[in-house]
């Protein structure tokens, strides 16, 4: 696995730890795009912050627990924890290795380190008065282990109730079961996200969730009885938790909730939950609420990405169309795949994949401009001063205007890749200082100036090289959160491993101090850096 958030240089070791987390995957299934989305994600977002030179905590994890995980692992002949220890063992942690996803730990519902504290955490809210017992009947999704409000169903052609999410019959279940007393937090939950406007983020899914909680919230069904795969209610154990409850509560069991008060002081709560759109609401309005009852601090933020789309439907095992990560991976590369779906999509609305647009944007901007930039500079340091980088001159206007753009860029990125979780812009702002450099050597030309011998053309070519040579530079600090294999090799192509030292360590907020590598460096043109791709793979 790639360096972990424990591998920090200069970060405040008293500082509370920015801290993330994905949703944790239901093991039902191998993981597809849609799951690795919202993890790299993540894994961005934490490296960008760990260059920032900030104490970072990156959590992601599997939900094992519930009556899907039931029924699946009872249709493949198997123990629900067998199936779940196959599908984290072979499919889920061997992907995130795969992606390069950095997480600092991996959380499992069916860990003791977790199944214990959750049933500590129901026990106090039963024993303070928050949780009662009653009975319920209505429409519920297995899929999305949920009861579903009648509103919210759509109808079959023959007139079946259908989950909206899964396009499958719901169940009508009637149940005895034990209920969180949620519906006298709506008043606070209202409270808190008029005074915490960015707690829930796009706008859109903001404006969702205070509308649905401004309808009135209905006290939630917190076990189940019909089944047993589950942590026991511990006062009861004709009853399981809801699997909801059980794994909303791995963000806080996974920083030492109840087991070690240091680190769950120092990292917990949240300050960044990455959520998909149709689970918003357990994060944004059931979670918060649970952290109220408690008295514990509520997350910074909650962000919603969209759907990744395949045919105009959801992409998901249950409707066929789910991709997995390496038939893209295994075409395209780790890097350019952790790169299209964030510069493709803005994140926290749907987006289409498609295998076109992803070849031409590789093409076009991946190879073109950026891999082409690297190899271009390179050979001609080669060519024209024997792989040695020369000196140059930041006073004039041409460089100048590289500089400011530089400056630019490293400011937009840390503002909206670090701050605003807008992956897409931050990297398009990066890209629009890839082209602004690329433009740059086409104006100045320098295979032209190479033909001037006198010492004043010598110079104006060492400028020109060094100008673009520490650009990349700067573009190997700025990329290497989205692509960190690429960013190393270009980093050992500079030199700078020798004289800057690990690229690791350097901050994305000082990318843009002109002049860093020092002339004198030995430049050397290395593997390209992305590679002419093969025809399509038959399906």
């Amino acid at each position: 696995m790639a360096a972990t958030g424990s591998e920090k240089q200069g970060a405040d070791e008293n500082a509370k730890a920015f801290y993330v987390s994905t949703p944790i995957y239901y093991v039902n299934d191998a993981p597809h795009l849609g799951h690795a989305y919202t993890t790299v994600a993540g894994d961005v977002l934490t490296r960008w912050h760990r260059q920032r030179g900030e104490k970072v905590w990156f959590l992601t994890g599997t939900d094992e627990h519930g009556q899907k995980i039931m029924r699946t692992a009872e249709a493949n002949d198997v123990t629900p924890q067998e199936w779940c220890d196959k599908l984290v063992t072979e499919a889920w942690k061997p992907l995130w290795e795969h992606l390069n996803i950095a997480n600092d730990d991996f959380i499992r519902t069916t860990e003791k380190r977790h199944t214990d504290r959750v049933q500590e955490f129901v026990q106090d809210l039963y024993d303070k008065g928050e949780i009662y017992k009653g009975g319920y009947e209505g429409p519920y999704c297995v899929g999305c282990e949920e009861y579903k409000l009648p509103g919210d169903l759509v109808e079959a052609e023959d007139g079946t109730k259908l989950c909206p999410v899964h396009k499958k019959p719901v169940e009508i279940l009637k149940e005895e079961n034990y209920f969180f007393k949620l519906s006298e937090y709506g008043p606070k939950l209202l409270e808190f996200y008029e005074a915490n406007p960015g707690f829930i983020q796009p706008e859109s899914a903001r404006n969702e969730v205070v509308n649905f909680v401004k309808q009135g919230l209905q006290d939630l069904s917190i076990s189940r009885s019909t089944f047993d795969w589950g942590v026991p209610v511990p006062w009861d154990d004709k009853h399981v938790i809801y699997v909801w409850i059980d794994a909303l509560l791995n963000y806080a069991t996974a920083v030492g909730y109840g087991s070690n008060q240091e680190k769950f002081d120092e990292t917990f709560p949240a300050d960044v939950h990455l959520v998909g759109k149709d689970i918003l609401r357990f994060h944004a309005v059931i979670w918060p609420a649970m952290l109220m009852a408690q008295g514990l601090p509520l997350p910074g933020r909650v962000v919603a990405n969209g759907w990744l789309m395949v045919g105009g439907e959801k992409m998901s095992k249950s409707n066929l169309t789910g991709i997995k990560p390496q038939d893209l991976t295994g075409h395209f590369g780790v890097d350019a795949y952790r790169w299209y779906f964030l510069r493709a999509i803005t994140f926290g609305s749907d987006g289409s994949f498609s295998w076109e647009d992803f070849t031409a944007r590789y093409t076009s901007e991946l190879a073109n401009d950026y891999g082409n930039l690297a190899s271009r500079v390179a050979a001609m340091v080669g060519k024209y001063f024997g792989g040695t980088l020369p000196a140059g001159d930041a006073s004039g206007d041409a460089e100048k205007a590289v500089r400011e753009g530089l400056a630019k860029a490293v400011s937009e990125a840390d503002r909206l890749i670090g701050d605003e979780q807008d992956f897409q812009a931050g990297i398009l702002a990066i890209f629009d200082f890839v082209k602004q450099v690329n433009g740059y050597i086409t104006e100045q030309e320098p295979w032209k100036v190479a033909k001037d011998d006198s010492d004043e053309g010598r110079a104006r070519l060492g400028t020109i090289l060094y100008t673009s040579a520490e650009s990349l530079r700067a573009m190997a600090v700025l990329l290497n959160s989205v692509m960190p294999e690429t960013s190393q090799k270009l980093w050992d192509s500079l030199g700078a491993e020798t004289s800057l030292g690990a690229l690791a360590e350097q901050r994305v907020q000082d990318a843009g101090t002109w002049g860093l590598l020092p002339a004198g460096t030995t430049v050397t043109k290395g593997a390209v850096l992305f590679p002419r791709l093969e025809e399509k793979p038959e399906a």
